[in-house]
């Protein structure tokens, strides 16, 4: 009966996917997301941004108060022949009553908790036959990659989430 019941564990260990490693770090990454935010009163500002091979690069500064968003800054630009140089081309800003006025270019105005929503929906379960995965956490343990890279692409192709600098709101 031991034999039987290591030969199904070993069996199980096996079988498990690299998806399953994926949902469980996102999962535990929610966990410590509940728990910061908590920490903070649900008031936080974080950025996701986006950057090409080429050198361009956007990024949008998220508000949220209590849970709520409140504003939105957007940059972007391109690093020109040297990675810490960077010409800013358009740039904005939005307040509660001007939220998500601007379009094109930018990322949504939604909180974190929308963003483990879309990954967990929308990143996570690609197909590994055609995508390369990504996923990975800040030294907090939050969410600040989660996505894919179709196999069959050169260059910018990454879909998902990129985020940095989660911290209490100002």
């Amino acid at each position: 009966m031991k034999n039987l019941t290591f030969i199904l564990l070993i069996i199980f260990c096996f079988s498990c996917k690299k998806d399953s490693i994926q949902v469980s770090g996102l999962e535990n990454s929610r966990q410590a997301w509940e728990t910061y935010k908590i920490s903070v009163n649900n008031s936080y500002s974080y950025v996701r941004y986006s950057a090409s091979v080429f050198g361009g690069y956007s990024e949008s500064t998220i508000m949220v108060q209590n849970g709520k968003v409140i504003g939105r800054t957007f940059k972007s630009g391109v690093y020109q022949y040297n990675p810490t140089v960077f010409v800013e081309r358009v740039s904005w800003t939005e307040d509660a009553a001007t939220l998500n006025t601007h379009t094109g270019g930018n990322f949504p105005a939604v909180t974190i908790d929308q963003l483990y929503a879309e990954a967990e929906r929308d990143y996570v379960n690609v197909d590994e036959k055609e995508n390369k995965k990504y996923f990975k956490k800040d030294d907090k343990g939050l969410l600040a990659i989660c996505g894919y890279f179709p196999k069959a692409c050169q260059d910018d192709c990454f879909r998902g989430i990129q985020i940095k600098n989660i911290q209490p709101l100002k």
